[in-house]
């Protein structure tokens, strides 16, 4: 015989509904200045500052690890799409940590100190308001008032001995082919699918781009030099030491071409460095 009772079917009810509804409302609004709060910190000189220790960390750990010299390079991303101006927008491009390793010359095309990205791991990407550079050799607004100077201030290496010491080292960076300015053309006799570091050829070179970051077969050309493309990117020894930018106070201060005297020269004093022993940041101030 069927009960006479009213089977209650499963679910919820609208009151309960509006209070489920209104209870995750009231956790969201709690929720979302903290993870506002969280991201703002990561885009911060200090949130940056811990972003670089954790990576000269890793670096100095695989170093020792591995038995062989391993950094971090600091650089812009190439976003033009034009080959005769792979420059185009380097102020305003997004920085990243490109972890490296030394190869040994013979995959590197003969270079003695060749380096190229370790394999497995993704480079970081800076916050896009903050950026870090080298003031190495920069003490007026000549001296980094192009886009070559500007790309080769922006683009340094921090790199480790296998002991875990902090070294300066003779960096130049290709592809993991070891390929002098690779080019992907159709019968070209160089070529490099690296997705990381590659040639001008390679990565403006829309739909089929091929890489992240300019290798280093592109130096500043010397005075009266011609002939040669030179942005700024050719072999140099590792840093020790860099500062912390912020972008929108750059851009002002390269809008009234003072680049230098406005606003990188008063950043020197507050240079950070790579303690030698333990990798880690130390401030100047």
């Amino acid at each position: 015989m069927k009960n006479g009772r009213t089977r209650r079917t499963t679910g919820l009810t609208l009151i309960e509904m509006t209070l489920v509804v209104a209870t995750i409302a009231l956790l969201v609004g709690f929720a979302v200045p903290a993870v506002r709060a969280l991201m703002n910190s990561f885009q911060s000189q200090g949130g940056v500052q811990s972003m670089v220790n954790a990576a000269l960390s890793s670096a100095r750990a695989m170093a020792m690890s591995g038995q062989r010299y391993v950094g971090v390079r600091f650089q812009k991303l190439c976003t033009s799409d034009d080959p005769l101006d792979p420059l185009q927008g380097l102020l305003d491009a997004p920085q990243y940590m490109v972890f490296i390793t030394h190869e040994e010359p013979k995959k590197m095309g003969g270079l003695a100190n060749g380096f190229r990205a370790v394999d497995g791991l993704e480079p970081i990407k800076l916050p896009s308001t903050i950026g870090v550079m080298d003031l190495s050799g920069i003490g007026s607004d000549a001296q980094i008032d192009d886009p070559p100077e500007l790309s080769d201030a922006t683009t340094f290496s921090i790199v480790f001995s296998p002991s875990g010491k902090l070294v300066v080292h003779d960096v130049r960076v290709r592809n993991r082919q070891g390929k002098y300015r690779p080019n992907n053309a159709l019968g070209a006799a160089e070529t490099s699918m690296d997705e990381v570091f590659n040639s001008v050829a390679n990565i403006c070179r829309p739909p089929l781009r091929r890489g992240m970051c300019l290798q280093d077969d592109y130096p500043v050309q010397s005075a009266g030099q011609t002939g040669s493309a030179g942005f700024g990117l050719g072999e140099e020894p590792s840093r020790t030491n860099f500062v912390i930018y912020e972008l929108a106070t750059l851009r002002a201060a390269y809008s009234n071409r003072a680049p230098w005297s406005a606003y990188l020269g008063g950043l020197k004093t507050g240079a950070l460095y790579v303690s030698p022993y333990t990798g880690n940041l130390i401030s100047s101030r």
